[in-house]
């Protein structure tokens, strides 16, 4: 059979660069190391790039953003390329977005626009779908305005005495809005059971490491190479939407949750953050985060610093704990591509190749002792015959010393205050 997929879209992807204000927001990246995001978000989704380019922005124009002349350099350009879809890497209003349309003769799509096409292809599971379907509602009513004049067509009224009837523009707008709050609904369902799974683990219980860091830092193969699991991981930008998690077992022979997360990325959509709040509670959760860095990335400064501002603001609206760097550890990936671990500048961090495997052993010891600073030594006495709660002991804590005496076990154990009162209560 023939196969008759269409094409691929080819895309031309246009960054307008305000460099003193990017300086201005602490935005310490070049527009090159900027525009090549953008290649990559757009290759990531399929759109074949024919044409790319950087226009400084001299000064704001309200009604398109760009210049007359940079808008008409742009369209001839694409013209010659055959452009289906343009990406500007921005936040562009309503109509600034119409009017480039109008003026070029083809589809644009923002930068959030982008990135919610990207986050649709990646769900999986139900949770994902509708977390993407929120935010792809929630950017949808932003651009219901009157600027698009083929909404404004108005509808009958019911009945036999009735008006004019709404419009186009406020019938999409009433059904989107009844669409979100469904949505909202079922994703307070999905937090609950989220809810339940985390006091089924704090029973257990174990400790939950989370991994975050920005879109593709390497943190769906650490995950891999540290708990022998199969999630998908690809050199592309947001591979893993999904929550994951897994037990893994550190050397102290204590086991502990490790979660992979959604990636992070500069400006970050306001509602993605919003929309994914149920997947990023598990964050709030874990008693240990790992910053995963790619050490390679010429930006990997700048990286870090968007991952910080991401995490602030969770902390800011009270989805985390504001005092998540003191229990944060970085992990400085991709070290391979640096000539190895000894070649990295590792400061408070640990380097690790999560491809090769080199430092992987170093960084179980160092969340070992991480996690080890939050708990206490107790000294416990245990009949000998009660193999049940000395198995508990060893399973739930560390334990530092042993005595066998004819009737009792003596045992210094490491415990978290939450597992001592859990043992006294056995």
């Amino acid at each position: 059979m023939r196969d008759t997929a269409p094409p691929p879209s080819r895309a031309a992807i246009l960054l307008p660069w305000d460099r003193h204000a990017a300086f201005a927001f602490g935005h310490n990246r070049s527009a090159e190391a900027r525009l090549a995001e953008a290649v990559g978000l757009a290759a990531s989704i399929g759109l074949v790039v024919v044409y790319e380019h950087v226009f400084q922005l001299r000064s704001l124009t309200p009604a398109t953003l760009l210049g007359r002349g940079q808008i008409e350099l742009a369209g001839a350009a694409m013209r010659g390329a055959q452009v289906d879809v343009v990406v500007v890497d921005a936040i562009l209003t309503p109509v600034q977005q119409r009017n480039l349309e109008k003026a070029w003769g083809a589809k644009v799509i923002d930068r959030t626009g982008l990135i919610l096409d990207i986050f649709g292809a990646r769900a999986r599971t139900r949770e994902g779908a509708l977390q993407v379907e929120l935010a792809h509602l929630e950017y949808q009513r932003s651009r219901l305005v009157r600027s698009w004049t083929h909404l404004e067509r108005q509808r009958g009224g019911f009945g036999f005495l009735g008006g004019p009837g709404e419009t186009q523009i406020e019938a999409d707008r009433r059904l989107i809005g009844d669409r979100i709050v469904r949505l909202k609904a079922d994703l307070d369902d999905v937090r609950r059971t989220r809810g339940l799974h985390r006091g089924a683990r704090r029973r257990a219980p174990y400790s939950v490491v989370a991994l975050v860091g920005y879109t593709n830092a390497g943190k769906s193969t650490l995950f891999n190479a540290l708990t022998g699991a199969a999630v998908m991981a690809r050199d592309q930008l947001f591979a893993t939407l999904d929550p994951t998690m897994r037990g893994i077992t550190l050397p102290s022979g204590r086991n502990v949750i490790l979660s992979d997360t959604v990636g992070f990325i500069s400006e970050l959509p306001t509602e993605l953050v919003a929309a994914f709040r149920a997947t990023l509670e598990e964050v709030a959760e874990a008693e240990l985060l790992l910053h995963v860095r790619d050490v390679s990335h010429p930006d990997t400064e700048a990286q870090a610093k968007d991952v910080h501002n991401v995490l602030d603001r969770m902390a800011k609206d009270g989805a985390l704990d504001e005092g998540w760097p003191a229990h944060t550890l970085e992990v400085l990936n991709k070290a391979d591509l640096m000539g190895g671990v000894s070649h990295v500048i590792q400061g408070d961090g640990i380097a690790v190749s999560a491809l090769t495997g080199e430092g992987l052993k170093h960084l179980l010891v160092e969340i070992d002792k991480r996690l080890a600073a939050t708990l206490e030594v107790v000294e416990l006495e245990v009949p000998v015959a009660d193999g049940a709660r000395i198995a508990w002991l060893y399973r739930h804590g560390e334990v530092l010393a042993r005595e066998d005496g004819e009737t009792h076990v003596k045992l210094d154990v490491r415990l978290s205050s939450a597992n001592r009162a859990r043992f006294a209560a056995l």
